[in-house]
């Protein structure tokens, strides 16, 4: 086996966790990403806080939602990543302390060096409170005498995900190369899920996900890659693994 060049070395020490609005919304957007991670020996984990149950065309919410945390499991079993819920429901995502400190006791316990979650501008209002609840439990979660069970961690760097409903004010400043394999895992996640395959919604998520990763390499030099805004506390980067 060829030994691993220094950058290789550096992300099987790394970690890091997806924070999405419902199941679907980090594989679609940053999965390969997540995959590229963890092919490197790295450690992935996807932290869902509503099923995003209620948009079935013909399943109750309650069906539905079933059906989401089956097929987030499945998807997380492709990638070889952790996968957690929190216990929302779909389009009444709160914002409040409570869910903040039950994000941030995620947090201590995957211990994220890297953070992705949604733009705080979207259509979808769970989304736009996701982002509110995990700057709050980012830093709930570095505050020593905050007890979650779990010592204090600090995250060393916050992205946000390319997603067609976070489109306002989203100006990718970071652009990751995916290469085949982690392209491969990544498609293979999605198709867990039916609202990837198609016949739930009108929206065309492969074909708008596939061609972004094409669109956003192309614009990056890469074959596929994944473009991410950065908390504007950390500047602007490109290269092939997320800064931290």
């Amino acid at each position: 086996m060829p030994a691993m060049d220094a950058a290789q070395q550096q992300q099987q020490q790394r970690r890091i966790l997806a924070i999405g609005a419902h199941a679907a919304d980090m594989e679609f957007t940053c999965g390969m990403t997540v995959a590229k991670y963890i092919q490197a020996g790295g450690h992935g984990a996807f932290l869902h806080l509503t099923p995003g149950e209620r948009g079935h065309r013909t399943k109750s919410a309650e069906e539905y939602g079933r059906q989401k945390r089956e097929e987030a499991a499945r998807a997380a079993a492709t990638l070889g990543a952790a996968v957690h819920f929190l216990d929302y429901s779909d389009a009444t995502l709160p914002v409040n302390e409570e869910v903040a400190m039950q994000v941030a006791a995620v947090i201590r316990r995957e211990r994220p060096d890297v953070v992705i979650t949604h733009w705080k501008n979207s259509i979808h209002k769970d989304h736009s409170n996701t982002y509110a609840i995990v700057m709050d439990a980012v830093l709930y979660a570095s505050i020593p005498s905050i007890d979650l069970g779990a010592p204090r961690h600090g995250v060393r760097a916050i992205y946000f995900a390319d997603n067609w409903e976070d489109r306002a004010g989203f100006e990718p400043d970071v652009f990751v190369e995916i290469d085949d394999a982690a392209y491969d895992a990544w498609r293979r996640a999605c198709a867990a899920y039916e609202l990837f395959r198609g016949g739930i919604s009108s929206f065309r998520y492969a074909d708008y996900y596939q061609a972004l990763a094409t669109v956003r390499g192309a614009l990056a030099g890469f074959k596929y890659a994944n473009a991410f805004m950065i908390h504007p506390d950390y500047g602007v980067r490109a290269g092939a693994w997320l800064p931290r």
